[in-house]
């Protein structure tokens, strides 16, 4: 079992940055995976994430993400971060942090998850 805790979300002006951050605790499999995912308000969470990490270190992210988004590990602090930079209004969702184990060969696909945070919300407007 792993635990998942999001932080970090708020409103922000459109320009601005932010970073989330996932708290993680419970057993991780050496070859476990690490993303962050996002549901716009009404919709279906999203099946592609925006970014994702392999426990080697190995990132992918989402074509649409750019370069705006950047995901982190601190193994010493058990936290998976995401910073995103220049703040668009179509940013605004919920973002959920995940977690897999095993070997797959997309780790932006949420199918391949097992372990998911509460969510943060990040909203932007002016």
């Amino acid at each position: 079992q792993v635990n998942l805790v999001e932080s970090g979300g708020g409103s922000v002006q459109p320009g601005g940055s932010l970073v989330l951050s996932c708290e993680y605790s419970g057993f991780l499999p050496s070859d476990y995976y690490m993303g962050w995912f996002r549901q716009y308000a009404g919709q279906e969470r999203e099946d592609e994430g925006v970014a994702a990490m392999r426990s080697d270190g190995d990132t992918a992210y989402a074509d649409s993400a750019g370069s705006r988004f950047t995901i982190s590990q601190s193994k010493a602090d058990n936290t998976l971060s995401l910073q995103i930079v220049g703040l668009k209004p179509e940013d605004t969702a919920m973002y959920y942090c995940a977690v897999g184990y095993g070997w797959v060969r997309h780790i932006l696909l949420s199918s391949n998850y097992k372990y998911w945070g509460q969510g943060t919300q990040v909203t932007v407007s002016s």
